[in-house]
């Protein structure tokens, strides 16, 4: 019986997403080049081919003709991807929680004083929004 296909990218996938939203179109080899330099992920041209096809066949990219090979672009933007994850992290880890998943993110992460700082304004621009 086949896995059901998983509703958010793979790890593998997110990474080949990550490098198509930097640039795109990208044919298959220069997808292969950067995993291999970007990600330290070495795969065969053809494992290449094969996870791109099932991205194509999920809607995560799109693929155009360019003589005997395709270019790939992403179809879903990272904020859409990221969104979704974060949803479903906070569904499933927090019980949907947003306060407790932030407090997590505090405790657990090593942030500096520049990424709390954006964080303390967008907090604060959300309060103003829930007193309007």
């Amino acid at each position: 019986m086949a896995r059901p296909e998983a509703e958010h990218p793979t790890e593998l996938e997110l990474e080949i997403l990550k490098i198509l939203w930097s640039e795109s179109p990208l044919p298959v080899r220069e997808v292969r080049l950067q995993l291999e330099r970007d990600a330290a992920r070495p795969l065969a041209h053809s494992s290449v081919i094969t996870i791109l096809n099932i991205m194509y066949r999920k809607g995560f990219v799109t693929r155009e003709r360019d003589g005997k090979s395709f270019l790939f672009s992403p179809r879903i933007p990272r904020e859409s991807v990221a969104g979704e994850m974060m949803q479903d992290l906070l569904s499933r880890v927090f019980s949907g929680s947003a306060a407790q998943m932030m407090l997590n993110l505090l405790e657990t992460s090593d942030l500096d004083e520049e990424e709390l700082v954006a964080m303390r304004k967008m907090i604060n621009r959300k309060v103003k929004e829930h007193r309007q």
